[in-house]
């Protein structure tokens, strides 16, 4: 009797496991024979940064150590007020610590036979870093600040990097505008075979892409993210699939 009761469990467990089966493999089959279109939408934006980065260098070399520290910082004292007399904030900038490596002199000795390594003094460097909204009055500063070497700063001026700090609400409303545009594109289609487009069946975002206005920088894989240019073009895309009735 015992073993009645589990043979009959055992037939109507492998009979619930090849119900579930047969549906998933009708549910698939449906879905596969369900008349559909792939289109990739794309949404384009050009836009000003509104955030730039400004990064300016200075260093000297001494044989004492004490005395180049001392040196360095009657250069930043001087850098510092040159900014504050441009009315930046003090906020708007910073000073990064001193970088400090040992320089040498590498010479033939033919007495000796050999390479000769002599000290040639200490080398420190310092960098300050401006950061803005105002960008105009950053790239004239940027511009202008050779006029420290009157001083006795030999500085050194990066390029500006420019930024948006509004780039993931561009991301939303550009995603927005990809999705538009593909269901566009997808009822383009449907009305040249006499259907139109029903639900969204699925989607995939494409790499976000910023690259200088009307310059002829490569999109990449991975995504581009121009740094070097004010004004930028920035364009995603997204892959959908459509049902169509």
């Amino acid at each position: 009797m015992e073993k009645e009761k589990l043979w009959i469990a055992i037939v109507a467990g492998l009979a619930f496991v090849l119900g579930l089966y047969a549906l998933g493999r009708s549910v698939a089959q449906l879905r596969r024979s369900q008349p559909s279109v792939t289109v990739t939408g794309m949404a384009e934006r050009n836009f000003k940064s509104d955030l730039i980065v400004w990064t300016a260098s200075y260093q000297l070399q001494m044989m004492d150590l004490e005395s180049a520290y001392k040196a360095l910082k009657e250069k930043q004292i001087l850098v510092a007020d040159y900014l504050k007399n441009k009315q930046l904030p003090d906020s708007s900038y910073i000073f990064s610590s001193v970088a400090i490596s040992k320089e040498y002199n590498y010479y033939y000795d033919p007495r000796q036979e050999q390479n000769v390594r002599t000290f040639a003094g200490y080398l420190l460097s310092q960098t300050v870093t401006v950061t803005s909204q105002d960008i105009e009055h950053v790239e004239k500063i940027s511009r202008d600040i050779t006029e420290l070497i009157n001083q006795g700063v030999e500085i050194t001026s990066d390029r500006p990097a420019y930024y948006y700090t509004k780039l993931n609400d561009l991301k939303v409303e550009m995603l927005r505008n990809a999705s538009e545009d593909a269901f566009n594109r997808a009822s383009v289609i449907a009305e040249g075979s006499g259907s139109s487009v029903g639900k969204m069946l699925s989607s995939s975002m494409g790499v976000f892409q910023i690259v200088g206005l009307n310059s002829n920088e490569d999109y990449s894989w991975g995504g581009s993210f121009n740094t070097s240019s004010k004004m930028k073009t920035a364009s995603i895309t997204v892959k959908a699939s459509f049902a169509l009735k």
